[in-house]
């Protein structure tokens, strides 16, 4: 192939399973994308894709050269990593990668703030929990929450997050934690049984866990509409005035804060400079991080 553009298009759209979708992922109008695996298909006098009204399968023929497609994005992307680390600019764009619930609920500010003080670099902001953006050179560097980094990245962890137990003040007011569980009930994650694990080792392994809610920002928005008792990451649970701690309150360790990039990118200086000051902004917020913030803390 000659033009690596038509096999980006085409992994874009076999791994999405749609054209709207991989428009997105490549920052692109999905009218362009569908032309242009139009083009693709008649190029090669093949069919890669079985247009259904659910999206875009890929056919036997697309499976076989997909294998083919991803060696070249490996390499393609090895390439541009290799010369990226070389940049010594304080200038350009910067790719970062971030889960949403970071973004909107404690670092935001602190994107801005380099932003300001850096106003020759750009930066590209996507939310995102997968490690694979940046094997595939979608983001230069990743802050993830993880207990187990890939071997591939390189980077620092800057401290362990912490979780407690919430609910609402309201909640709280309408049932007697003294009591025992009673009719007391967990906001469920994606528990098929009421009983997970995570309950019966919890403090009140007789409230059954009911509804599932897989976003931590969603499980926010139902501890506070008195939905139920949730489990929530210190940094949101202690800034919300709705909520309270409940007993015994104390913060449970969790998930470690990583700023990671790729090996090759680890000297490029725009990448360098950014980890540092993202690095000195999550430490100025430990005792929130770490859930020794007293703003929703029982005494």
């Amino acid at each position: 192939m000659k033009d690596w553009d038509e096999l980006r298009f085409f992994l874009a759209v076999a791994r999405k399973g749609s054209i709207r979708a991989a428009a997105i992922v490549l920052g692109v109008n999905h009218s362009t994308v569908s032309r242009r695996i139009d083009a693709f298909e008649k190029k090669l006098d093949v069919r890669l894709f079985e247009r259904q009204p659910s999206g875009y399968l890929i056919t036997q023929a697309g499976e076989e050269i997909m294998q083919s497609a991803m060696q070249i994005e490996g390499e393609v992307a090895s390439i541009e990593r290799k010369v990226a680390g070389r940049d010594t600019r304080l200038s350009g764009l910067l790719r970062v990668t971030l889960p949403g619930v970071l973004g909107q609920k404690l670092l935001m500010a602190d994107l801005t703030a380099f932003c300001e003080a850096n106003q020759e670099i750009e930066l590209q902001i996507s939310s995102s929990d997968s490690m694979a953006d940046l094997s595939r050179r979608e983001a230069d560097i990743a802050i993830r929450l993880t207990n187990d980094p890939p071997e591939n990245l390189v980077g620092r962890r800057v401290l362990t997050c912490a979780k407690a137990i919430y609910a609402s003040k309201d909640y709280l007011a309408r049932h007697d934690l003294a009591a025992g569980a009673g009719k007391l009930a967990w906001i469920g994650w994606n528990d098929v049984v009421s009983d997970p694990q995570w309950v019966r080792e919890s403090p009140y392994p007789m409230a059954p866990a009911r509804n599932r809610i897989s976003d931590s920002l969603l499980q926010l928005e139902a501890a506070k509409a008195g939905m139920g008792l949730a489990k929530l990451p210190c940094f949101i649970g202690d800034m919300e005035p709705d909520l309270s701690r409940v007993p015994p309150a104390k913060p449970i360790p969790d998930r470690e804060l990583w700023i990671l990039t790729h090996e090759d990118l680890r000297n490029t200086t725009r990448v360098r400079h950014f980890s540092k000051f993202m690095v000195r902004a999550i430490q100025a917020k430990r005792d929130l991080l770490e859930g020794h913030y007293k703003s929703n803390n029982p005494e």
